[in-house]
């Protein structure tokens, strides 16, 4: 028989994650109902939306976006309303929720964990994007759950521009305390040093320690319960962490000790996937030397695309009052001999990485 799709799903939470997925399904034609308890995140949702909100039926799904502790609130309350409820939630941790709807009135084949490996670290609907799950790993955690509601959270991920990936609970906690909730505490760690630091001494602040601290910028309400609520998988990578930083303190000294940790860093970075999850790629960069005036970077990525290659990144950087200014790209090496003798061509200042 074929599966019926989506037609009404209802969206408790609007923040960044559950408005951004309001924005995907509603753009797919979903009936999207959203609800938030801050009347501002809502209303600004709604809007964002296009202002309508109505139903004209029970909704077949509820997709949970709200902090981990507020999710047996939110069940029960949801409960009342609709008694055949079924729950998808999108938090960060999975064990605490799973445990959570076995001490709740929920049957637990009709809760669906999972998690959107997406985001930004500014939070609130004025942050969301309808397209902010295209190509972005979104955890599925399905052991149990009755088929009806697997297929329902299959169609939210496909619609959402998702790729799915299977994981037990287990295997799901203690693969984000690495690859998100560890990299989330060591840059909170590291901004909070900057605190009462001399401010002649931070406007020598460039890119680096930027985008070291970018995520220290998150929500801490939010990261205070993550955190806590996947203590059991971050702790003993934190202990490894202090185990390195004593070890690193009583070896500063020495310049083979910092070369290893270095290499260590470089070997550890290079096991990070490339774009969309797949293979981490090797990439040829190209500095390109720019003049200070309007139309530069557009001009380059013109130029760039009349050669017919892609650009796989891009950087800049430029101090206020030089006359120059330095554009860095990102090309695969079959690229960068084609791009580069081109960019030549036209009068650009190339320079080759070495």
């Amino acid at each position: 028989m074929e599966q019926k799709s989506l037609t009404h799903v209802r969206i408790v939470g609007a923040g960044l994650i559950g408005t951004s997925i309001a924005l995907a399904l509603r753009a797919a034609g979903v009936n999207v109902w959203l609800s938030d308890s801050d009347p501002r995140s809502e209303a600004l949702a709604r809007d964002l939306m296009g202002g309508d909100n109505l139903f004209d039926s029970v909704e077949e799904l509820c997709i949970v976006a709200t902090p981990p502790d507020a999710l047996s609130d939110v069940i029960a309350t949801e409960l009342k309303r609709n008694p055949a409820l079924r729950v998808m939630d999108t938090g960060s941790i999975k064990s605490k929720p799973v445990l959570d709807v076995s001490t709740s009135e929920l049957p637990a084949p009709r809760f669906a964990p999972t998690h959107p490996m997406a985001g930004r670290e500014i939070s609130g609907p004025e942050s969301a994007r309808g397209d902010l799950f295209q190509g972005r790993p979104w955890i599925l955690c399905l052991e149990g759950v009755e088929p009806e509601l697997v297929a329902m959270v299959e169609e939210v991920v496909s619609l959402c521009g998702a790729n799915p990936i299977r994981r037990t609970v287990a295997e799901h906690d203690r693969a984000v305390a690495l690859v998100s909730h560890l990299p989330q505490i060591v840059a909170s760690l590291l901004a909070a040093q900057l605190q009462g630091a001399d401010p002649l001494d931070m406007e020598l602040s460039g890119a680096g320690l930027r985008d070291t601290t970018r995520i220290a910028d998150s929500d801490p309400q939010l990261w205070s319960q993550i955190i806590a609520g996947n203590s059991q998988a971050l702790r003993p990578l934190l202990i490894n962490l202090q185990s390195d930083l004593s070890q690193a303190i009583q070896s500063l000294d020495h310049p083979v000790s910092m070369q290893s940790l270095v290499e260590n860093g470089r070997r550890g970075r290079a096991a990070i996937p490339g774009k969309h999850g797949g293979k981490a790629r090797n990439y040829t960069y190209l500095a390109i030397v720019i003049d200070d005036k309007p139309g530069q970077l557009a001009a380059i990525i013109e130029s760039c695309a009349k050669a017919q290659v892609n650009i796989e990144d891009l950087a800049i950087e430029h101090t206020p009052g030089q006359e120059t200014g330095l554009i860095t790209l990102a090309f695969s090496p079959e690229d960068s001999v084609i791009v580069a003798a081109h960019l030549e061509k036209e009068g650009w200042k190339v320079h080759p990485s070495r």
